[in-house]
């Protein structure tokens, strides 16, 4: 059967901040730390060695593949920044043209500095994102 990689562990936030390289980009995920903490009012978590997550839930396949994962989160890896949200919600296209500089993939969304962004989009992004996968996975 097929494991995770990227489950919740006690590995601390702080430190695999202040492990990251690049100045800027550690002010920006102690900006970003804040601002997900702030709006989503779950304690940061550490999911798998490089992505910090808040919240989490519980999902299904039609596949029978089922497993947990973060609600929202971020990773401030060495190129980009990387913002997990919900893949497959239609919101985010909309809410993401007002967004600033960014680059999307499936579920996550791109950025090389929180300069670059609105913050309030940022939050609205993630209240969406939680919104969106709570009522796609209750409890």
């Amino acid at each position: 059967m097929y494991e995770l990689k990227t489950k919740p562990n006690d590995s601390s936030v702080i430190e695999f901040i202040e492990k990251v390289e690049n100045p800027k980009k550690r002010e920006d995920a102690y900006q970003l730390l804040d601002i997900f903490t702030e709006t989503t009012g779950y304690e940061a978590k550490m999911w798998g060695t490089s992505i910090i997550g808040f919240g989490s839930y519980h999902y299904k396949y039609k596949s029978g593949h089922e497993g947990d994962a973060a609600l929202v989160g971020f990773s401030p890896r060495k190129a980009k920044i990387s913002l997990y949200f919900a893949p497959g919600d239609t919101k985010r296209e909309d809410l993401l043209q007002d967004f600033g500089k960014h680059t999307t993939g499936k579920g996550c969304v791109y950025i090389n500095k929180v300069a670059d962004i609105d913050v309030e989009v940022l939050k609205e992004l993630i209240m969406q994102s939680i919104t969106f996968l709570q009522e796609m996975y209750p409890n």
